[in-house]
């Protein structure tokens, strides 16, 4: 570990401990978009999906429960030491200036697995826990989402081409239940993929500047919970965001390596809001904190899209049951699908 890489982490050790004391006290959303936020980016990024997608998907009730679910990763919060200590580093990713985890390697670098980064994080005297995982939380939860939208292809060719009506009716049951699954992997990764739009979740200075060089005199207040929480609630909703989405587009390379790419143009908006609220942007009634605000919603919205849209891409190369068997054999009437859904060990 270089000098100036073991001066961040005594800077982001003490930063921590006083964040853990300001979280005890302050509300239960701080430290991540508000309710209405994370709602908000689930719900616009299910309106938004193409007409091809399962109509399911695309059914006022599946848009209300994806925003609903977006918000289980707080709600769950405080559950205990041992969930509590595993899940909560994978709502942030502490980058410095240059999209570097900790001064060490670039965040669209990063191995593929979360046991190589905490190898890279230990050879610098750090863990994951501290410098967070918010990457691998996001493609975990789009890998997830691929493996689902596997087996809900296997079981609605399979539904209409099986003979047997108690096997169809167990598909039909099975299907359903995989519905319910697809719609909570979605909730949990809007929710991270919310964080990631958020330029105080990727970044060494989250809650202010903190004790770092700072000649352009940006503040030290608390600004994270006030910005997107009462700010967000009072000034926005789905219907303004849709219309600030973008286009779709799909990664077509390693997720991971994508993954991180948008991560760090999210951190790259970092100075822009500090920028912005020593300009007075935050202050009540000033536009520029709403635009901002409005802005990096649209863009998480539409991260959320497009990884849905890689998921259900990326369920073409994938396995179902167990045993496993390849999708397309199922697909082209090659192998049966009931026994390996169903379970043939």
């Amino acid at each position: 570990m270089t000098a100036r890489q073991g001066q961040i982490a005594a800077m982001l050790t003490r930063l921590r401990a006083a964040a853990l004391v300001f979280a005890l006290v302050a509300p239960a959303q701080a430290f991540a978009w508000g309710g209405m936020g994370h709602r908000i980016v689930g719900q616009a990024a299910m309106q938004a999906l193409p007409a091809e997608m399962p109509g399911f998907m695309r059914s006022k009730q599946a848009v209300e429960a994806v925003g609903e679910l977006s918000r289980e990763p707080d709600r769950s919060k405080a559950s205990g030491k041992t969930h509590d200590t595993n899940r909560d580093a994978a709502h942030f990713i502490d980058l410095d200036d240059n999209a570097r985890v900790f001064g060490g390697p670039l965040v669209s670098e990063l191995p593929p697995t979360r046991a190589e980064y905490e190898k890279l994080m230990q050879a610098m005297g750090q863990d994951s826990w501290k410098a967070g995982y918010l990457p691998y939380a996001i493609v975990d939860q789009a890998q997830q989402l691929a493996k689902d939208f596997a087996h809900w292809r296997a079981e609605t060719y399979a539904i209409a081409h099986e003979k047997d009506r108690k096997r169809v009716a167990w598909m039909k049951a099975d299907r359903a239940r995989r519905e319910a699954q697809i719609l909570s992997t979605i909730g949990y990764m809007s929710h991270y993929v919310g964080d990631g739009a958020q330029p105080l979740h990727t970044t060494l200075h989250y809650n202010g500047w903190g004790p770092f060089p700072n000649p352009n005199g940006y503040t030290q207040a608390k600004v994270h919970a006030d910005f997107e929480g009462a700010l967000v609630v009072t000034t926005t909703t789905t219907d303004l965001i849709r219309p600030k989405m973008a286009e779709p587009s799909v990664c077509e390379g390693d997720l991971m390596v994508c993954v991180g790419t948008w991560l760090a143009a999210s951190t790259a908006q970092t100075i822009p809001f500090y920028e912005m609220e020593k300009a007075g942007g935050l202050k009540p009634g000033d536009p520029r904190g709403v635009a901002f605000a409005q802005a990096r919603l649209a863009v998480g919205a539409s991260e959320l899209r497009d990884l849905i849209l890689w998921s259900w891409k990326a369920s073409d190369t994938l396995a179902v049951g167990w045993t496993p068997v390849p999708l397309t054999d199922i697909l082209s009437g090659k192998t049966p699908a009931y026994p390996y859904l169903y379970g043939i060990d």
